[in-house]
């Protein structure tokens, strides 16, 4: 089975913003500050946009592929947002891969939808429900009680939002490095300044907490034996001790040596 465990980075949509709002002539810093302080007022304080004002700037993915471990990401500089989007459900066509996610239900995946939607891109086999193919019926990416998308927050949270954890202090608690080097409140200026690279690092960071923890769970409910866990915990270390960024070197030191899950 192939694993695709991934998150995403996002800006503000100032095009989209500035369509919405009337904003059109203004400068883009100036358009962000403009949908943010109108969010303010509708929200009482809160300036997270709505999902569809999210313009996709990085999708990271920790992948299990065969027998092979790789991490990597989608978003280069100047890279169109539609590409990036397409790149990443052509991924799902060619590989067929269990999705895992960090509360990809509640905020990736619901702004992958509409980004596509805004740009036409084609993403068949996401969308399919068993129309098509029949296994997809009992198993598809769309119904949040299969695990074609298995969203690990969801699920530990036993689906309910007030016992939902954030990555990073779960992470934590399990022995892995947790966020390292920025923090999602930095993107936003990290894209401005054209430093995508800092980006896709920090969003690999948290592709690759999720994916072990991912491990961690299939341990838990008994998809994974000791020996097994332990093989595919080596296959990260290894795959990480290979790869040239820095990054990957600091996450591995970062994390402790854990081959069995504790008791």
């Amino acid at each position: 089975m192939n694993v695709f465990a991934f998150d995403i980075e996002t800006v503000p949509d100032t095009v989209g913003g500035a369509g919405i709002h009337g904003l059109g002539g203004l400068p883009d810093d100036e358009i962000t500050s403009a949908m943010l302080a109108m969010r303010r007022a509708r929200t009482g304080g809160n300036e997270f946009l709505p999902h569809h004002l999210h313009r996709v700037a990085v999708i990271s993915i920790a992948a299990c592929i065969g027998d092979r471990f790789l991490v990597f990401s989608l978003g280069h500089e100047g890279e169109p947002e539609s590409a990036i989007i397409q790149r990443f459900f052509d991924g799902l066509d060619r590989y067929r891969p269990q999705l895992v996610s960090w509360n990809g239900s509640g905020f990736d995946l619901p702004v992958l939808h509409y980004r596509a939607l805004r740009h036409g891109v084609r993403a068949p086999c996401y969308w399919e429900s068993g129309q098509n193919e029949r296994s997809f019926r009992w198993n598809n990416y769309l119904n949040r009680f299969h695990e074609g998308h298995l969203d690990l927050m969801d699920v530990l949270s036993g689906y309910q939002l007030r016992s939902a954890a954030p990555l990073d202090e779960v992470a934590s608690l399990c022995g892995l490095p947790g966020k390292m080097g920025m923090s999602g409140g930095d993107v936003q200026a990290a894209v401005a300044a054209g430093e995508i690279d800092a980006v896709r690092r920090y969003c690999e960071v948290d592709a690759l907490n999720t994916y072990l923890l991912f491990l961690r769970f299939e341990y838990m409910r008994g998809n994974l034996m000791d020996d097994s866990y332990t093989t595919a915990c080596e296959r990260v270390r290894s795959s990480l001790s290979e790869m040239a960024e820095s990054h990957a070197a600091a996450f591995l030191d970062a994390w402790q040596s854990q081959p069995t899950p504790e008791a």
